[in-house]
């Protein structure tokens, strides 16, 4: 591999004007910056990634701690870090909870020993159940930073990113009020004690008692048999003229169990699930979806963490991802 050294020595120049052209440092004249930049791209230099850490207590890299990546929320948030990462230079290690807390605790011990600058983190399902974050306080006391995003812990002080939940169930909700006239409408819900879950079940009830119109909630959580469950709740509940779900399965299991029953879509039901443009086609018809951008998520939790890293005024803020409500095929034309 070329070093500096080397490079200096052809361009008959020091080792440290050599590192600060290729840093485009101002003290440097652009003309020596070209010549440094054409014989480092002609012999392929690549900087020395060990080197730097040393000399910057950098590691460049962020620790990324999912609960899964099955579901496509998360898979899609991990496209957009890892977009955002390299674009910024930096490298991303994944882990994954797999919803347990303890798992998420040694994950985080095993990354804050020098291997990370800091972490992204959507806390697993125990950890909110539980009410056990000490793990992810005790990172933040020892000023690594931490920045949470989706499944957030409001008593955790960090940067954290997240979606609308509330204020975007609580739209779709009245659209289907006002537009669609409908008055039975069931929310189905698989994340129910989770704080993304609690907010969007607060958001629906929220538009119900404006109207002055009953609800229906259907609790799915760990539910093996969703398929049956769904098939009979609404084969009891035949005034159903409308369903929210909490996430884009259930949305399209719904929309295939009141097919099963004979109920025509939108024109007896109309249905709206959490997702992504990709999910709507994996439906007939395609599902009306709160569209999370899953992606922009990602990319703007990277943003605010380098910010954190390179930054030691930088306040803590938390981000507010806008979700959109996209009109498809099982809901009425309005």
């Amino acid at each position: 591999m070329t070093t500096l050294k080397e490079l200096a020595k052809l361009l008959n120049i020091s080792v440290s004007t050599v590192s600060k052209a290729l840093n485009d440092s101002h003290e440097i004249s652009e003309q020596t910056k070209i010549r440094v930049h054409e014989l480092a791209e002609k012999l392929n230099y690549k900087p020395n990634r060990i080197a730097q850490q040393l000399k910057t207590n950098k590691t460049k890299t962020i620790g990324v701690i999912l609960p899964t990546v099955i579901n496509p929320f998360f898979a899609e948030v991990l496209h957009g870090l890892e977009k955002a990462a390299s674009k910024n230079d930096y490298d991303i290690i994944v882990c994954l909870s797999e919803e347990n807390v303890e798992k998420e605790a040694r994950s985080l011990e095993l990354l804050s020993s020098g291997s990370v600058d800091g972490f992204i983190i959507a806390v697993a399902r125990e950890t909110q159940v539980k009410a056990k974050w000490d793990h992810i306080e005790s990172i933040i006391n020892r000023k690594i930073p931490v920045l949470l995003f989706d499944r957030v812990i409001q008593d955790i002080v960090c940067d954290k990113v997240i979606v609308d939940d509330f204020q975007s169930v609580y739209e779709a909700t009245k659209y289907l009020i006002e537009k669609e006239h409908r008055k039975n409408i069931l929310l189905i819900s698989n994340v129910e004690e989770l704080s993304v879950g609690k907010l969007r079940m607060k958001g629906y009830q929220q538009a119900l008692e404006e109207y002055n119109l009953p609800g229906e909630i259907l609790k799915l959580d760990n539910e093996p048999k969703v398929n049956q469950v769904m098939y009979d709740y609404l084969k009891e509940h035949n005034k159903i003229d409308a369903i929210i779900s909490n996430d884009h399965v259930t949305g399209i299991v719904a929309i295939n169990m009141a097919r099963r029953l004979g109920r025509k879509i939108p024109d007896d039901i109309s249905v709206i699930g959490f997702g992504y443009e990709n999910t709507q086609i994996i439906s007939s018809p395609k599902i009306s979806i709160i569209h999370q951008k899953a992606f922009e998520i990602g990319e703007m939790s990277i943003k605010l963490l380098i910010e954190n890293l390179s930054n030691e005024a930088h306040e803590l803020q938390t981000i507010v991802v806008p979700s959109e409500l996209k009109l498809s095929g099982s809901t009425k034309k309005a």
